[in-house]
């Protein structure tokens, strides 16, 4: 968007996961908006990472693949840099139950590191962290706002909220400035679309481009929000410049909500092909479902004039069309 131009010109960027979804997609636009973009990425085969994601850009920003939490090297990717997104993250509620101690190194001691790097050698960045709804656990009321109680059902909710409280500890202590953004559910091109772990959202979108039966858990009635990749990079970017967003957390939102059989029968219209049927819950999965949610983005509106502007229908439409035309390198 226009109005980020003259905050990011010219100015020193690190991505953390920037090889991932959301961070591509952010360092693609960033790049736009003439920013000098280092890249930090793992490729943990687990979380999404691909290089082809960041192939507008691929010869005007500089990549290094390493983990974040690598002490030799943090110091110099931290260095200089004006703003930080700190993207890194494993999202999957499965896995981080299955592999919780793999949860916690990503995301807890990896943000750990990267703030005692900024402490040492660049207090002055601006951090914004990307955390998740998942931090509320089963909404006590709708919307909700940010100062519902949290109360995380998984580990990964567990780990995300102490990332949060980290970043907003080093702030008060270090007077390192951070913003917390908690995104609900994001989706768009160069998603992770191999398998169901990190959502249900790609992996539906590649079932209907290849014409095959959608699995719905349940009857399908669960409500949700959600929001297409340009208005969460839209997000990100008013947290990183704007001054009132230090120390704050935001939700992110939409004006319309969807329950899962509306949403599915949307991306069938959209597809042109295949159909969908109900199965009961998988027992891992019910346990730490959250039922109904929907975020209200009352906050951040007021605070940055951040507003959602793609429907789900214009949304799902472009991410149909960058899949079928790229399915390649994501299949």
């Amino acid at each position: 968007m226009e109005q980020h131009e003259p905050q990011y010109q010219n100015k020193n960027i690190l991505i953390t996961g920037g090889l991932g979804f959301i961070g591509s997609n952010l360092a693609i636009k960033l790049v736009d908006l003439g920013a000098n973009v280092l890249i930090v990425d793992s490729l943990h085969p687990e979380c999404g990472g691909n290089i082809f994601n960041i192939q507008p850009i691929k010869d005007k920003t500089t990549v290094k693949i390493s983990e974040i939490q690598n002490h030799n090297l943090l110091p110099e990717f931290v260095k200089n840099k004006d703003y930080i997104f700190n993207l890194v993250g494993q999202v999957s509620h499965i896995d981080s139950l299955k592999n919780p101690l793999v949860d916690l190194e990503i995301n807890c001691q990896s943000h750990l590191a990267l703030l005692e790097a900024c402490k040492k050698h660049n207090r002055g960045a601006k951090i914004v962290y990307s955390c998740t709804r998942q931090i509320y656990g089963r909404p006590q009321y709708l919307p909700v706002n940010e100062k519902h109680p949290i109360c995380p059902i998984d580990v990964n909710g567990i780990n995300k909220i102490a990332g949060e409280f980290y970043h907003f500890l080093y702030e008060k202590l270090y007077g390192i400035a951070t913003t917390s953004i908690r995104l609900t559910n994001t989706y768009g091109p160069r998603q992770l679309v191999k398998h169901n772990r990190q959502g249900f959202i790609g992996w539906f979108i590649r079932q209907a481009i290849e014409g095959r039966e959608i699995t719905i858990f349940g009857d399908g009635s669960q409500v949700r929000d959600f929001n297409y990749i340009d208005d969460v990079v839209d997000a990100l970017l008013l947290a990183g410049t704007r001054g009132e967003a230090n120390g704050e957390a935001f939700n992110p939102g939409a004006e319309k909500h969807y329950s899962l059989l509306d949403f599915t029968k949307i991306l069938l219209k959209i597809s042109g092909g295949g159909s969908f049927h109900f199965i009961p819950f998988p027992l891992e999965l019910l346990n730490i479902d959250i039922g109904n949610y929907w975020g209200d983005y009352k906050k951040i509106s007021t605070t940055l004039g951040w507003q959602p502007r793609v429907s789900l229908e214009e949304g799902l439409a472009k991410t149909v069309e960058y899949y079928r035309l790229n399915q390649k390198y994501y299949w």
